[in-house]
């Protein structure tokens, strides 16, 4: 896509990475808008010294969020899980933060025929990423380097961050869940606001879609590191990675993750907890849109009766 294709808010953005780019590289053959990014401008840069990903965060105050993503990428790289390299972090030379990353090679891992395998590799990486200790809870937190994050008791990422008593609240009042399972997992969270546990880092989005494989399917880099956090590992990062997933693939997943059958059965009603209050937004959006046949499909997700292998 060329600057003279781009609305105008992204033909903006367009300039600002030329002038990145320019400013860091010197000559640049092509700069291509990629409009995946949800939240930054995402630019794919071509230069004589190889490819680069160039992002830029829609306010300065984003800055921190470039800030902690490139720790968590030089901490995974550090215990052996391949990532791109962060080359720069700054706001100097736009008014916007801005992170250039490598390019790295590969395809998209979700439309690769070796899924069951690349998922087995992916839960092994996923244990090593949930050995990098943290300070505090949530997507705000503290790294050995960057000491001006929040710091986040376990309570308070439950009630601030996740918002669970309000997500509660909004299930029963919009009658999502029968009454028999609202009560239960108001049971789930009362187990889970009494936990003492240590946080860790966690990827936040271990789908096969942030994975880039080769062309005999093995990982060459998990990417997208924007939605990583401070967590009680693994349930947070499972309760994601695990969601959309086939029961083969689930199995695969965790077969890499090398979690034992009792544990998993153990941990299993966290996930469930975690994966209904994360629909909350899901389903207030819904509402707000009065999509009735919609909002009777979720009530159906919700319940369990697309759930067609369990008793």
């Amino acid at each position: 896509m060329t600057k003279q294709s781009l609305p105008g808010p992204d033909k903006l953005k367009w300039k600002m990475a030329k002038r990145i780019a320019e400013y860091h590289f010197g000559k640049v053959k092509n700069i291509g808008f990629k409009p995946a990014g949800k939240t930054n401008a995402v630019f794919e840069v071509k230069t004589s010294t190889g490819d680069y990903i160039i992002r830029i965060a829609p306010a300065r105050a984003r800055i921190n969020g470039f800030i902690k993503e490139q720790w968590a990428i030089e901490k995974a790289k550090g215990v052996g899980i391949p990532t791109s390299e962060v080359l720069e972090v700054g706001n100097k030379i736009i008014d916007l933060p801005y992170m250039i990353q490598s390019k790295e090679k590969g395809n998209v891992a979700m439309d690769h025929p070796k899924r069951l395998e690349i998922l087995k590799e992916l839960g092994a990486y996923a244990k090593l990423i949930h050995t990098i200790p943290t300070e505090g809870f949530g997507n705000e937190f503290t790294g050995s380097k960057y000491k001006h994050f929040g710091k986040k008791t376990w309570p308070s990422f439950l009630v601030d961050e996740l918002q669970v008593n309000e997500g509660l609240n909004y299930l029963a009042q919009q009658e999502i869940l029968d009454r028999v399972k609202l009560k239960r997992l108001y049971s789930f969270f009362n187990r889970i606001r009494k936990w003492t546990i240590r946080p860790t880092l966690n990827h936040g989005d271990l789908r096969l879609k942030n994975v880039l494989v080769s062309d005999e399917g093995k990982i060459r880099a998990i990417i997208d590191w924007d939605n990583c956090s401070s967590n009680a590992a693994p349930y947070w990062d499972l309760s994601i990675a695990l969601h959309d997933l086939s029961i083969d693939a689930k199995q695969s997943f965790l077969e890499g993750y090398e979690l034992n059958t009792e544990s998993f059965a153990r941990l299993s009603y966290a996930l469930t907890a975690f994966n209904l209050i994360n629909y909350v937004p899901a389903i207030r959006e819904i509402v707000r849109k009065k999509d009735h046949g919609k909002l009777e499909l979720y009530r159906l997700r919700l319940n369990g009766n697309l759930d067609l292998f369990s008793l």
